[in-house]
């Protein structure tokens, strides 16, 4: 499918203001008429069709524009691990409360993760006692904070997938380049593929179709899912954010589901073709290699811990890492989530939000028990928000 509202023969859309070209994507008329094929083509599976929209992101689109009331009975969602906030251990939360209470340590992060409790509390409480805790928009804003904090030690806490991670890597690029020695880095940038193989080695395991983040492939391409579909023998659909999009990535994997031969339908397809292709940005690729390397092992909220599935400091680069400056000093003990919450089944697609006893009820964006809750691109949240339930639900 074209972009909707584009003129193959001309440029008109090029002079479109934004939400006139985009109002195509939420287009009711688009949206029903691929709810139409998908129930249509939908009759012919064989087997019924658990799609995991692996990115949070899509979860919202999902929920904010009715598109789980649209599907036909034999394709249902469960929701992935692709929230970078979500799938952060407590042990690493409470290791960023820790930096943020030395003397002289000024703790910067972006904003869903100033909220995200560890085992005794969230940088925001850390904040309200006294800890210089700032949450950045920009993550280049670090530069300016150290600049003018030289007498004090400066820890940018990075979260979040490939699609985040260059700007970590140009943010430690103008750090060499202006000589800023008191901006160190605590990395928690994780990756996609591995969190994919964790999910589809889950015994319980429904899921058999995947949707791909789009933001994370306009970096890394959408060649990081071949393996995994070639492994697994699922489908994976590369999909935009909007619900235009999302319907059409659907329809895609069914039509997938559809080939005859099991190899045929264990395929990448680009959906959102208008940014992403086949290898990425190789600029920012390179520039990521430039100063981070996976590491051995990462632990992940709800997923445990995943080979190979995350990211730290180079060895060149150890003057920069946090985690290597005040060692010793940062708890290391692993600490499970609170009993009553459900948000590692959910993360691992075994259960939905509706199934926690604590959603809506001691659960809650106000009072959250979970990352699920917390994080903007959270399931929970999701569940939350456009279901319109109360504290008392």
């Amino acid at each position: 499918m074209s972009e909707p509202g584009k003129n193959s023969t001309t440029n008109e859309t090029d002079s479109l203001p934004l939400r006139t070209l985009y109002a195509g994507f939420r287009d009711a008329a688009t949206i029903k008429a691929l709810a139409s094929s998908i129930n249509e083509a939908a009759q012919k599976l064989s087997e019924p069709l658990y799609i995991m929209e692996v990115c949070g992101g899509h979860t919202h689109t999902i929920m904010k524009y009715g598109l789980l009331g649209l599907m036909p009975e034999n394709v249902r969602f469960i929701h992935g691990p692709g929230c970078p906030v979500c799938v952060m251990p407590k042990e690493r939360i409470d290791q960023a409360i820790a930096l943020a209470s030395f003397d002289g340590v000024i703790l910067l992060t972006l904003g869903d993760m100033i909220r995200v409790p560890g085992s005794k509390g969230s940088l925001a409480h850390a904040r309200a006692n006294g800890a210089d805790v700032r949450p950045l928009y920009d993550p280049l804003d670090a530069l300016a904070v150290a600049r003018d904090n030289p007498d004090k030690q400066v820890v940018f806490f990075a979260i979040g997938f490939e699609t985040s991670t260059p700007m970590t890597a140009v943010l430690i690029k103008e750090a060499e380049a202006q000589g800023l020695d008191n901006l160190l880095f605590h990395i928690n940038h994780v990756l996609v593929p591995p969190a994919i193989d964790a999910v589809m080695a889950e015994p319980a395991t429904k899921v058999n179709a995947f949707i791909g983040p789009a933001h994370v492939s306009v970096i890394s391409g959408a060649k990081i899912y071949r393996r995994a579909a070639r492994v697994h023998g699922t489908p994976v659909v590369v999909s935009g954010f909007e619900p235009v999009d999302v319907m059409e990535s659907i329809l895609r994997l069914v039509q997938l589901k559809l080939r005859a031969d099991a190899s045929a339908q264990a395929q990448v397809d680009i959906q959102y073709s208008r940014a992403v292709t086949e290898e990425g940005n190789l600029a920012a690729q390179a520039l990521v290699d430039e100063y981070l390397e996976v590491r051995d092992s990462f632990r992940w909220r709800g997923l445990g811990p995943i080979p190979r599935s995350a990211l730290k400091l180079k060895d060149s680069f150890a003057h920069r890492d946090a985690e290597q400056a005040f060692a010793g000093r940062l708890p290391v003990q692993q600490i499970d989530d609170h009993k009553a919450c459900q948000c590692g089944d959910i993360l691992r697609g075994l259960a939905n939000p509706m199934d926690c006893k604590v959603f809506g009820r001691g659960c809650t964006p106000q009072t959250p028990l979970g990352s699920c809750m917390v994080s903007s691109e959270g399931a929970c949240n999701a569940y939350y928000r456009y279901q319109g339930l109360t504290e008392t639900a």
